[in-house]
């Protein structure tokens, strides 16, 4: 299964593992799973921290970067149709962090892990809620 990690799964497998309902740890240690990371969620992951709402313990890029290496992913790249498809979705709020995860996972054809219940239960691509 390939699986794009919501910004919030990537830092709670790596930072709160206790977080994760049990089917998603089940998922994400899954010898079939390819895990997939956008760059929107580097850049969400990097504004949470210059904006002191995750905690560093070096300069943000340093961390960032540690926490790429720390669970290697597939990067979901960023692509026009991406773009394009991110402002076509039907999605009730405008968050453009979530509009890119959505589109890419709907574009790449992967599941976006997520325990965002704005983006639980949407038809336009294939959805793991975190229970």
């Amino acid at each position: 299964m390939k699986l794009l990690l919501d910004t919030h799964i990537w830092l709670w497998a790596l930072l709160e593992p206790p977080r994760l309902s049990a089917d998603v740890r089940a998922a994400l240690q899954s010898p079939d799973a390819e895990l997939w990371l956008s760059p929107v969620s580097v850049w969400e992951a990097t504004l949470l921290a210059e904006r002191g709402r995750l905690e560093v313990m070096s300069d943000v890029g340093t961390w960032v970067r540690e926490m790429i290496a720390a669970l290697p992913c597939r990067q979901a790249v960023l692509t026009h149709e991406i773009a394009i498809v991110s402002r076509a979705l039907k999605l009730s709020h405008q968050d453009p962090a979530d509009r890119f995860l959505a589109a890419t996972a709907q574009v790449h054809d992967l599941t976006l892990v997520t325990a965002d219940e704005r983006l639980i239960g949407l038809a336009e691509f294939s959805v793991m809620g975190n229970y």
